[in-house]
């Protein structure tokens, strides 16, 4: 049994075609200025060990994140963190492989976000691999909210289970950790995320970041957890001599999804992380990957044999979290889940399709917050520093989103808000946040919690995301309280935009062997990002494409190399100025692919006349 699907538009929704309130362009052009500052990462050789066949670019690439050593640079499964250190993890071992043995029911319940897709699908996999008898259950976010509630503990009755895993949640399901124990069924809950003050009484806890967990790997992602449990289980198995009778999985098949979950999670890359996306995305671009990922590179566009970090965080993540936020993430599952190619594909397309509502969605609600944050910067002559934002039409799908779009526009710490359904009670909001470097959010939440009794019904999250409930009525009140725990925290200098790049190309390292050795070179991603870099050029050529793009032919001063770049989502008011004719830029090094040619292409980050 499944939960019922809430097909789009959800009844909070905001329609595709809601005409956008416009903005006064000069309160527009205002708020989109931002200072900007470049920052060359510093690196230092003379106390590398690096090998000498590394190319030197690399080396001080890598130098620039804190790597020092060829032996910091790990790749093989065999240098992951030794999965013993998750506190617990025997004890939960233990229930689970009794629970095979003994033909016990198994129910995964997840998140509704691509880390929590890609959990519930490696549990399922994994565990009917080792003959459990396991489903899942994911939770519809516009009917049930986050998480392991009471509420999601009835349904799963239906499916009768002995014993009730979380992945990607539950640290903080204090109630419904406690219902689901009243009924008789035995806890497991695998996590990341930060802990409260009080654990839930669960039969065991799996999570990184629990108090007293000694495991290195804090910045493994929900389905890295549960990967490195379905590890320890069929080992567990093993011991028993339980492969005696029925195969034994190769799990390393299951590293795709470890990949994908990974990277749309947008953790820490940590050498942990590293090793996983890298073994993860070698699967991919050999063809040995689950069907539903294959159908998701395709319906996007994308390379297998090329595919990179970036992909499955920018294509692949996007489309899969767009079943969670419009529709119902058991939709997303179940592409993973599939075995059939002519399936995935078509659950593929429909997501697709969905990924394109949530976009026309995105920009309506955007076109709004600017205008609603022009008005009052115009009003004001100042914004507050951390940012809240509600509409009554907004969607709570898509609130995330907007938040960082936000964020990144403005670099402040934004929290927008939608309604949330309460029939029983007084009107709610839920909010989703987004922060910036220097204000760790979910400790602000929790310190405007304590200084304002009330003011939050619940909130949980990272140092950089974070979620919340309040009452709509107490919206104003925690704007104001928001705003002022942000200025306490940050200086003026935390509000200037930063932009870090590895410095200047020469032209002769501007080239195809430079763009595929910093390709092979990762994977780059959260805290280990991918080169870029900054430099001077000449416009020779710049048009509007597809009326937010903007295709140039760039030539750097002094030389005759003439190179196509791309700026994504441009100002198209500003731009194309043919009274610009040199401008300062931030850029990658991109390999284009087209009709099977590839040619070098900088994807231009940041741009000013110079």
């Amino acid at each position: 049994m499944q939960l019922q699907r809430r097909h789009f538009p959800a009844k909070n929704s905001t329609p595709v075609n809601q005409p956008v309130i416009p903005c006064i362009a000069i309160v527009l052009t205002l708020i989109l200025v931002m200072s900007v500052t470049i920052i060359r990462r510093a690196y230092n050789l003379s106390s590398c060990d690096f090998s000498p066949e590394m190319n030197p670019l690399l080396a001080r690439i890598y130098n620039a994140r804190g790597i020092s050593s060829q032996n910091d640079l790990p790749l093989q499964l065999q240098q992951l963190n030794d999965f013993r250190q998750l506190k617990d993890s025997g004890k939960a071992t233990e229930i689970l492989a009794n629970a095979i043995i003994n033909r016990q029911r198994l129910l995964i319940v997840g998140d509704f976000d691509c880390d929590g897709a890609t959990s519930s699908a490696l549990g399922v996999l994994a565990l009917r691999s080792m003959g459990g008898i396991a489903d899942y259950l994911v939770p519809n976010r516009f009917d049930y909210g986050y998480g392991l509630t009471p509420e999601i503990v009835e349904v799963a009755l239906s499916f009768q289970p002995d014993i009730l895993i979380t992945v990607d949640n539950g640290i903080s399901s204090i109630a419904g950790v406690q219902a689901a124990k009243a009924h008789g069924m035995t806890v497991v809950v695998t996590d990341h995320h930060l802990a409260g003050r009080e654990l839930p009484a669960a039969d065991a806890i799996v999570n990184p970041n629990q108090p007293g967990c000694p495991f290195p790997g804090k910045s493994t992602a929900g389905v890295g957890v549960i990967f490195y449990l379905m590890c320890m289980l069929r080992t567990e198995l093993r011991n028993r001599g339980h492969f005696q009778h029925t195969p034994e999985p190769n799990l390393a098949q299951l590293l795709d999804l470890v990949a994908l979950g990974t990277v749309a999670d947008v953790v820490k890359l940590d050498s942990n992380n590293r090793i996983l996306v890298h073994q993860g995305l070698s699967r991919i671009r050999s063809g040995h990957c689950r069907p539903g990922i294959t159908a998701l590179i395709d319906v996007s566009g994308r390379n297998a044999t090329t595919l990179v970090a970036a992909d499955l965080g920018f294509a692949l993540g996007p489309r899969l979290n767009a079943a969670g936020r419009l529709d119902d993430m058991s939709l997303g599952i179940e592409l993973l889940l599939c075995d059939d190619m002519q399936r995935a594909r078509a659950l593929a397309f429909e997501l697709d399709g969905l990924n394109q509502d949530r976009k026309a969605i995105e920009r309506s609600m955007q076109s709004q917050a600017l205008a609603e944050l022009g008005q009052m910067q115009f009003a004001q002559n100042d914004l507050p520093w951390g940012i809240s934002l509600f509409q009554e039409t907004w969607h709570q799908g898509v609130i995330g989103i907007l938040a960082s779009r936000v964020k990144d526009r403005l670099n402040r710490p934004v929290i927008a808000f939608a309604e949330a359904d309460n029939p029983e009670g007084e009107p709610q909001l839920k909010g989703s946040a987004r922060s910036i470097c220097g204000l760790h959010i979910r400790d602000a939440l929790d310190s405007i919690a304590r200084q304002n009794d009330g003011l939050i019904i619940k909130f949980g999250g990272h140092a950089m995301a974070a979620g919340l409930s309040i009452r709509k009525s107490d919206f104003e009140r925690f704007r104001a309280a928001f705003d002022l725990e942000v200025r306490q925290q940050l200086t003026t200098e935390d509000l200037m935009a930063q932009i870090h790049t590895d410095g200047e190309l020469l032209p002769e390292q501007i080239n195809m062997t430079t763009a595929f050795t910093l390709r092979n070179g990762g994977p780059w991603g959260q805290s280990f990002p991918e080169p870029t870099f900054d430099g001077r050029f000449q416009i020779i050529q710049q048009k509007l494409v597809s009326d937010k793009h903007l295709k140039m032919v760039l030539k750097i001063p002094g030389s005759e190399l003439w190179l196509d770049a791309i700026a994504f989502n441009i100002d198209n008011q500003t731009w194309p100025n043919p009274n610009i004719h040199q401008i300062q830029a931030v850029y990658k090094l991109d390999i284009n692919e087209f009709r099977g040619q590839q040619n070098l292409q900088l994807m231009v980050e940041h741009f000013e006349p110079a």
